[in-house]
C-alpha cells in the first residue's frame, strides 16, 4: 500500500524465495549441504521437505539461514543503492529476530493481528493444518515482542482490506508519501 503511494518496497521474503527457485543463487549450497532430496525435480528447493527439516532442528535452520541470509542481504543492498525513491519500505518477516535491522531503519511499522486471525489466514493461503501453522508461529518471536519493537502498530484483525487501507493512508503522511 505504501508502494502505491511512491515508496520503493524491498520484500525480503520475495528475495529469499528467489534464491531458492530453480537456478537461484542458494541452490548449489542447499544441494551440497542438505543433499539432493531437498532439491525438487525442477531444480528449486523442496519447500515442504525443507520446512519439515528445519522447524524441528535449530542447527539445520541456522545452516539454511547461513546460506540464504547473506544472499538476501546482498540483494537488499543492491536495491537500496538502485533506489531513487524518497521512502524505502523494507518488508522483513524476521525483522525482530535479527539484531542488525533496528539501527538501519528510521521507523518500524508492524501490521498486527490476533494469533487466531494469523492461523486462519495461513491455513487459507497455504492449506496447512492448524498444527503446522502453530509450529511455525512458535518458532518465531512472539506477537508481544513484535509489538514492543514497533514505532507504530496497526491492527489488521478483520477481513476487510479497505479498513487496513484507511489505517495505512493515515500513516503514509509521516513517511513523506
Amino acid at each position: 500500500m505504501l508502494g502505491l503511494r511512491g515508496a520503493d518496497v524491498i520484500d525480503a521474503d520475495a528475495i529469499s524465495r528467489a534464491t531458492t527457485e530453480a537456478g537461484g543463487l542458494a541452490m548449489p549450497a542447499i544441494g551440497a549441504q542438505f543433499g539432493p532430496d531437498f532439491v525438487a525435480l525442477d531444480g528449486s528447493m523442496d519447500r515442504e521437505k525443507m520446512r519439515a527439516q528445519v522447524f524441528g532442528r535449530a542447527r539445520d535452520r541456522q545452516l539454511l539461514e547461513s546460506i540464504i541470509h547473506p544472499l538476501v542481504a546482498q540483494e537488499i543492498q543492491r536495491r537500496i543503492q538502485a533506489s531513487t525513491a524518497s521512502c524505502l519500505v523494507f518488508d522483513i518477516p524476521l525483522l525482530v529476530e535479527s539484531s542488525h535491522w533496528r539501527r538501519q531503519l528510521d521507523h518500524i511499522l508492524v501490521i498486527d493481528c490476533s494469533e487466531d486471525t494469523q492461523i486462519r489466514r495461513v491455513q487459507r493461503r497455504n492449506a496447512w493444518d492448524r498444527g503446522q501453522v502453530e509450529s511455525v508461529i512458535s518458532s518465531q518471536c512472539s506477537r508481544l515482542k513484535r509489538l514492543a519493537a514497533a514505532d507504530t502498530a496497526l491492527l489488521n484483525d478483520g477481513e476487510d482490506i479497505k479498513a487496513l487501507e484507511v489505517l495505512v493512508a493515515r500513516c503514509a503522511h509521516q513517511f513523506g508519501l
